[in-house]
Formats: C-alpha cells, structure tokens, sequence
C-alpha cells in the first residue's frame, strides 16, 4: 500500500487530480496540509485522512509515506516539493514546477541526488490526441518538424470560475513567479517546445496589460522561441472570449502538418501535399499508464527503469523553466535573450 500526503490544496487542479488518485488501486491518501482551514474541512469530507493547517509538521509526523502531491502557489510549491524530497518523497508538482529557474534547478538537483520520481503534471499531457500527435511528429511522421504552436487562453481566471484561494495566488507576481498569463499559460507551449525541439537559441517575449484593470501583471502574453531551423510560439490569454482556437495546438513539418483539438475527445487532423484541406486521424487508446496524472506517477514509481513521458520528465520541465525565465527578461528588457 502507497502512502500519499497532499502538501497545498490552493491550486483548483488538486482535486481533480487526487480524484484520479484514489482511484487506483494499493493508494492510500493519508493527509493534507494547507493554510486554509476550509481547503482542509474541503479535503476531509472528500477523501477523509488527516489534515494539518503546517506543512512540516505533516512531513515530521506522518512517517509512512511514499509520495507526495505538490499543489500549491508557483512559489511555495517548489519550497513544499524540496522538503519532500529532501524527506525522501517521491513527488508529483503541478505544472508549471516552480516560480523560478533557481528552485526548478534545486528540486530537480534533490531528485537525483536521492533517486527519487519529480514527476511535473501537465493537464494536457493526458489527451490521446495529443500525446499521438507528439509520437507522429516525433516519428518522422511529417518530416522535419520546423515550427510548433500553442495557444491557452480565456477570458480569465475568475470569470471562469477559479477559487478565490487560486485568484489570490494566481493574480501575484510573487507567488505566480513573475507574471500573469505569462506564467500561467505560456508554460504550456514552452514545455511542447522543448519536449519536440529541444532547448532554443534564443527567446523573444512580449507581456501586455490589455483589459483587467484589477490586474497589476499581464493578461496577455506571447513567446517565441527560435532555433536554428525551427521555431515555437506559445501564447497565453486571460482576455479571449469564447473558445475558438484555445488550446488549440499545431505542429508543422516539412511533409505535413497535424492540427490537434484540445481537451478529451478532442480531434486529431493530417494535412499533406496531397490532402491539403487535411482528414481526420484515428487516434488509439493510451497505455494503462498514461490515461491520467495518478496512473504514470504510479507507473514511474514501481518502474524506476522506466522512463517519464516527455510532457512530465522534470528536465523538461526544468528547461521550460529556462525558457519562461529568459522570457521575463526579454519581455521586461524588450530584447531577445540567448540560451545556448
């Protein structure tokens, strides 16, 4: 039996994400620990097992553990993660791993030092879609592969429904780790670009202040990411209205291009020289282990020869960190900035 502790309940993805995790067999979820007495009494009623309103004393007193689920503020996520692993815990982090390059560097450093799973939970890491389309164009599916594009966007987190307990972190350029939209959605695309293309040459990024007047970061945001024959974009809106074209992703290669829906059930659309208005592709089913968050982790823990998916490999995600990091410099300096 898998003992698990949940450190932070104020990132919304949490209870999904536990959700999926309680269902797996052998998985017990023991604790919670948040600041927030009504997060806990929240937790308590869902999935029952202890709860604590300090982190360390959750990681001092419960002794038994496995693993823990790292869902907190960009910033305090990577401080919780750290002492987790330092404690010898296995860890799962919501994306997109840490507010800055410095604590990414020193959680992937604790991992390794102690052979232990970070695995970094992207949400869009678990659509079939998706994950085929990456093996298409990782494959040679569609030739060389010179440009990836990715878009999240709506009209923000409150009017979408966000808690107030991830608004309160989420609007903090503090706690967010340096932006808006920026850092909350342009970390999508990063990622995909640096799992398809590896590390870029450099990196150009533009923030704006458009519409929130609540708002004292931005609420839209773009990058773009260059690379000797290639190149990403990677956008982040808090401002769109409607649903057209967010998180819509692309992929274009030099004999074709794959345009894929977002969400499950999403489509998966080929377009080549001879079919150029582009068919639908019939996508297969996931692996056991890559349907969703608690499956892989799970699955990287009894396999440690096994490797992550690429979305959640934490070099990635730390190389996406980079990546947004370079980004607040180009976007705060107007300049581009190299990374190798």
């Amino acid at each position: 039996m898998k003992k698990i502790a949940v450190l932070g309940l104020h990132h919304d993805h949490v209870w999904s994400n536990v959700e999926e995790l309680v269902r797996q067999p052998d998985v017990e979820v023991v604790a919670a620990a948040d600041h927030h007495p009504e997060l806990l009494e929240r937790f308590r009623e869902k999935f029952g097992g202890r709860s604590y309103a300090d982190y360390n004393e959750l990681l001092e007193i419960e002794k038994d553990l496995c693993a823990a689920y790292v869902f907190a503020s960009n910033k305090l996520s990577e401080e919780l993660a750290l002492k987790a692993l330092e404690r010898g815990l296995h860890c799962l982090v919501e994306k997109p791993m840490a507010a800055s390059l410095a604590g990414a560097d020193a959680m992937l450093a604790a991992a390794s030092e102690r052979n232990l799973r970070l695995m970094i939970n992207w949400p869009f890491a678990w659509w079939p879609q998706l994950q085929y389309a990456m093996h298409l164009a990782s494959s040679g599916e569609i030739g060389q592969l010179w440009q990836v594009k990715y878009r999240a966007a709506h009209e923000g987190p409150k009017e979408l429904g966000c808690s107030e307990y991830f608004c309160e972190w989420l609007y903090d350029k503090t706690l967010n780790g340096g932006g808006g939209a920026y850092m909350d959605y342009c970390c999508y695309g990063s990622v995909l670009a640096q799992s398809l293309l590896g590390t870029p040459t450099s990196v150009t990024a533009v923030k704006i202040h458009a519409l929130k007047e609540d708002l004292d970061s931005d609420d839209n945001a773009m990058l773009i990411l260059s690379y000797p024959n290639a190149l990403a974009t990677t956008e982040g809106s808090w401002t769109q209205i409607g649903k057209m074209t967010a998180y819509t992703t692309v992929l274009y290669g030099s004999t074709g291009t794959l345009l894929i829906e977002p969400r499950h059930g999403g489509k998966l659309f080929k377009a080549t020289a001879d079919d150029p208005d582009g068919s639908e592709l019939p996508v297969p089913e996931l692996s056991p282990h890559l349907v969703d968050s608690a499956a892989h982790f799970l699955h990287l823990i009894d396999h440690p020869e096994q490797p992550y998916h690429p979305l959640c490999d934490p070099q990635n995600g730390r190389d996406a960190q980079a990546i947004l990091a370079a980004g607040l410099t180009a976007a705060n300096e107007g300049r581009s900035v190299t990374l190798s």
